[in-house]
């Protein structure tokens, strides 16, 4: 194993999400599917609950819920990656190998002002073992001066020939930078393929190029984005474009950009492919430089849970959670037609718990609210809660941590279309320190971690200024896999 089996309890610990045994994580890496098994690796320092030399933490799965923890896949070790092995991408080579495309980091300075990033290699032939390639670097030097920052690669193949696109920098403007290949060893710049108009940040991290329902889509993470309004409050953004990726000129036509997750903590995207059809993505489930109380514990960080993603007709990427959830449902409550009214409460008292899925419809026609919504992880007297509201004369969904424990607080809103609708749906994962939202099946995400007292489990629905009807109320406790994977 790649750090302790275990920690000492924390009530903070999650139940069914990708965390570390111990110590740090971060962005999640090499997502693929081998031999019938999902894979997924991470960013991880196995000797400190902060951010350090990163390693390649490593799960693996036959269902994309239960998760086997595996040995760590690369560490650092060699003159290229001495300082880190950073992101990257996993892919199956033209002869059944699993390969994994990593960037290599390497300090200039003492005080990491200054490094330079190679672009590298390594493979394995049972999905556990990898050996760095002796080829490496297999991309030593960036096409123009990116000040040392070109990382992250995302690598796939199209028709015979495989790509690669790098997140870099020039002056103060992101890009992302094409690269093709016939080996994964030799690569030719092609050129930028996408690059800021001086609005869309410094350095554009964690880049992934995918096709869906006809189109290109471009997932980054973007550096530097001013906040506007109820926009880019985070310290760091995580969204798209869509649009088309010229293959012979390396140029990426597309519309504008939309973040993809209006919440607090969702950062370094990464998708995959898998043998169904299916495209998948999951993401870091925190955010650079929030304050994270499980450091104190011995670990930091998680990833999200897997999302099935779409493409509307109108370019619009929506995000679902991968149907195979449902195998962590576990006792079921289930309720109809209740109407909620202001200054009540406790109307949902038996279901209690810290582990949680939750899907809630409520009647847009039936209703004079002002706002309504749903509160979880709330204590007795209800001064530790966690909100979830729409507000309907802004048709804004706000999810609402002002209350909810010892972590960052906060308040994040995000606009939502409901013209012409006449309910809307929340369906909502609850797990010890985080909630994942999903509206309208996957109109709008939110996610956020919070970190509230072990007490606080009452789960309850609420009215402003007004009643609503709840059409539908389906909830489920939810198991928890690690310990499971302990017996």
């Amino acid at each position: 194993m790649d750090s302790a089996n275990h920690l000492p309890d924390d009530i903070h610990r999650l139940a069914y999400h990708i965390m570390a045994p111990a110590n740090w994580i971060n962005d999640p890496n090499g997502l693929v599917q081998y031999k019938g098994e999902y894979h997924v690796f991470y960013q991880h320092h196995p000797d400190s609950p902060k951010w350090g030399p990163m390693h390649w933490g490593h799960v693996k799965s036959k269902d994309l819920v239960h998760w086997e923890r595996l040995s760590i896949a690369l560490a650092p070790s060699e003159a290229y990656d001495r300082d880190g092995c950073f992101s990257g991408s996993a892919v199956v080579d033209d002869h059944g190998v699993l390969t994994l495309i990593y960037t290599g980091n390497i300090w200039m300075k003492e005080d990491q002002s200054e490094l330079k990033q190679y672009q590298c290699a390594a493979t394995s032939t049972d999905g556990v073992t990898f050996v760095k390639d002796p080829a490496n670097p297999v991309i030593a030097e960036p096409p123009f001066d990116c000040c040392g920052h070109i990382r992250d690669p995302k690598v796939w193949k199209h028709e015979d020939q495989w790509y690669m696109i790098l997140g870099t920098r020039e002056g103060n403007h992101g890009k992302v930078v094409l690269y093709r290949s016939k080996d994964l060893r030799s690569w030719n710049y092609i050129g930028i393929a996408a690059e800021s108009d001086g609005t869309l940040g410094y350095m554009w991290e964690c880049p992934d190029l995918f096709r869906l329902n006809g189109k290109d889509v471009l997932v980054f993470s973007p550096q530097g984005i001013e906040p506007q309004g109820d926009k880019y409050n985070n310290l760091h953004q995580t969204g798209y474009l869509v649009g088309n990726l010229d293959y012979q000129t390396g140029k990426f036509q597309h519309g504008g950009f939309e973040e993809l997750d209006k919440g607090f903590d969702f950062y370094a995207a990464q998708t995959f492919h898998d043998e169904q059809g299916r495209r998948i993505l999951i993401a870091w489930m925190d955010m650079w430089e929030s304050y994270m109380p499980t450091q104190t514990k011995g670990w930091g960080g998680a990833l999200t849970i897997p999302r099935l993603l779409e493409l509307t007709p109108e370019n619009k990427l929506l995000m679902k959670p991968v149907p195979e959830l449902e195998l962590l449902r576990k006792e079921h409550d289930h309720a109809q037609s209740i109407e909620v009214t202001p200054l009540q409460s406790d109307y949902l008292s038996h279901i209690k718990g810290d582990c949680l899925e939750i899907v809630a419809e409520f009647s847009l026609a039936a209703c004079d609210a002002s706002e309504f919504g749903i509160k979880v992880r709330c204590s007795e007297d209800y001064t530790e809660e966690t909100v979830i509201r729409f507000d309907v004369n802004d048709s804004a969904v706000i999810f609402d941590r002002t209350r909810s424990g010892i972590g960052e607080e906060g308040i994040r809103r995000a606009f939502l279309d409901v013209s012409g609708k006449k309910s809307i749906k929340f369906h909502l994962f609850v797990d010890r320190s985080s909630v994942e939202l999903f509206v309208n099946d996957g109109e709008l995400a939110m996610t956020g971690r919070i970190y509230p007292n072990s007490s606080s489990n009452k789960v309850d629905i609420f009215a402003e200024g007004g009643c609503v009807q709840v059409l539908s109320w389906n909830s489920w406790k939810l198991k928890d896999i690690w310990i499971e994977a302990r017996k």
